[in-house]
């Protein structure tokens, strides 16, 4: 089927359309999470970029049930992208941070809405259980497809204590060798222009990423937004933000490393608009993504071009991990 994409990465959706041979699309759900970084379980204060209001329809009011959610997502795609399947997307706060019969009771209910071929869970990689895992096994053997998706933001430990993300980077590593061989799609956050990093330090949580089981990645930008500990620090004149020259390089760079078959599910984001502060010039997100296209035109590059199996994190020689089976 021809889905009139001519990228040079792998992206979304022509990743959903050779799945399934339509147009499938993720819908969010605001299922009522928090996170354990906010609570104080993990840590306190929530992670250096996290204004903690999770979604906008939590905002709004009481929450919709997962199915009231659903059956809204799919009309609004149905009506103006001509969308025939959906994947039931769990994306605000911290997606298995709960109950296991909870969890399985929110999972459930919105696989069994109408024309969801599957879903995806956004979560940390230090709160989600065995047993959860094995959840998500068993709905992958029922025929479903299924994606988790873990934020790492960065390989770096001291990058990780510096944004208080409560985790470290053998936690992600050990939580990824879970996962692995099950048949669960497994998707990773990174976030760049965290403080402290240089462009080598991004690059080194790129190659890190070519090297393990991993199906999709998400690019984020760093924001400054009020609120945060980023929004406070840029205020104060002491956060330096990404140009957009320098972010997009990085990311084609990035996307250089990864390797070709790895989805790339995510480019860039924008936040709150009420709340934004920084950098101005991300608030435009097409004009981002028209960038990152016109970049590896002009480079005359693509997804994988500088893709080595075999390549070392340059963050003190580690090898992949042993686990890896690409």
């Amino acid at each position: 089927m021809n889905t009139g994409n001519d990228k040079r990465y792998y992206d979304l959706k022509r990743y959903f359309h050779e799945q399934f041979g339509c147009r499938v699309y993720k819908l969010q759900i605001d299922a009522g999470f928090t996170c354990p970084n906010r609570d104080g379980t993990i840590a306190r204060g929530g992670c250096f970029y996290c204004d903690g209001r999770f979604s906008r329809l939590r905002q709004a009011g009481p929450l919709p049930s997962v199915t009231e959610q659903l059956r809204s997502g799919k009309e609004l795609y149905r009506r103006m992208r001509g969308a025939t399947k959906f994947i039931a997307y769990f994306q605000t706060a911290t997606n298995t941070y709960g109950p296991y019969d909870h969890l399985k009771a929110l999972y459930d209910e919105a696989l069994a809405v109408e024309d969801m071929v599957g879903i995806a869970v956004g979560t940390r990689p230090d709160v989600i259980a065995d047993d959860v895992i094995d959840l998500f096994q068993s709905y992958v053997e029922e025929g479903r497809h299924v994606w988790v998706e873990y934020g790492l933001q960065s390989m770096h430990d001291r990058t990780l204590r510096t944004i208080n993300r409560g985790h470290d980077l053998q936690t992600f590593l050990n939580t990824v060798k879970r996962t692995t061989g099950r048949g669960i799609h497994i998707c990773v956050h990174i976030i760049l222009g965290l403080p402290g990093e240089s462009r080598d330090d991004m690059l080194a949580t790129a190659r890190l990423l070519s090297t393990l089981p991993i199906d999709g990645i998400k690019i984020h930008l760093l924001l400054a937004l009020a609120g945060t500990r980023a929004g406070r620090l840029f205020s104060e004149g002491k956060l330096p933000m990404m140009t957009k020259d320098d972010y997009v390089n990085t990311v084609v760079d990035i996307l250089e490393i990864l390797p070709p078959g790895m989805v790339i599910q995510r480019l860039t984001a924008d936040g709150y608009r009420d709340v934004f502060l920084a950098p101005e010039w991300a608030k435009n997100k097409l004009a981002v993504l028209n960038a990152v296209d016109a970049e590896l035109e002009r480079r005359d590059t693509f997804q994988g071009a500088a893709y080595d199996e075999n390549a070392l994190n340059t963050d003190g020689g580690m090898t992949a991990p042993s686990f890896i089976h690409r």
